[in-house]
């Protein structure tokens, strides 16, 4: 349909401006390229090293998680020992399944997962602590302190990783919402 000045005003101009089309024969070409790179296209937006380096970090945290939560499971004492050490158990499980996604992921993206025990508190973002055997007000708060740090770190990478790695960021954001849920799982036990 013309208007007066002679111009063809339909949607199908509009629509042709602002298609998305994409160019299947290029994308195959780069595809053919680079085989040996698996999953990580000529499309992937960020330094392939460094998020390898953070996933890695990541897999320390947790393991080193795991192993305080475990820790703690085993040698709290005290009238309130069962329900307590059966929250640091579940948490536990949980923790080793993150850093086995995240190690999951490392392999995915071509790399091997570092669980290098020599190295793994120095990459962690949080303390392994050991307070005084068996006390469980001390363990609820190093608990809540190390999720809360872990919390805030993964918000961060979260952030940087954005829409250039949607892969990994989906797979942080799922387990910073369990991290969440553990965090409101141990205030709710110290009543604070």
């Amino acid at each position: 349909m013309s208007d007066s000045s002679g111009s063809n005003d339909s949607k199908d101009s509009k629509h042709s401006k602002d298609s998305f089309v994409l160019d299947v024969t290029r994308i195959r070409e780069e595809a053919r390229k680079k085989m040996d790179a698996g999953p990580i296209t000529n499309t992937y937006g960020l330094d392939t090293d460094r998020v390898i380096a953070v996933l890695n970090d990541v897999v320390a945290t947790e393991v080193v998680c795991w192993l305080r939560y475990t820790r703690h499971a085993i040698s709290a004492v005290g009238i309130d020992r069962a329900q307590v050490s059966a929250e640091f158990t579940e948490h536990a499980a949980e923790e080793m399944q993150h850093a086995v996604r995240a190690a999951e992921r490392l392999s995915q993206l071509g790399a091997d997962p570092d669980f290098d025990p020599a190295t793994l508190v120095e990459r962690s973002h949080t303390d392994y602590t050991t307070p005084p055997h068996g006390d469980l007000k001390a363990m609820l708060k190093d608990n809540l302190l190390a999720e809360r740090i872990v919390i805030s770190t993964y918000q961060e990478i979260v952030r940087w990783l954005g829409d250039h790695d949607p892969t990994t960021r989906r797979l942080m954001e799922s387990i910073l919402e369990e991290e969440e849920e553990h965090a409101d799982d141990l205030t709710d036990l110290l009543g604070v």
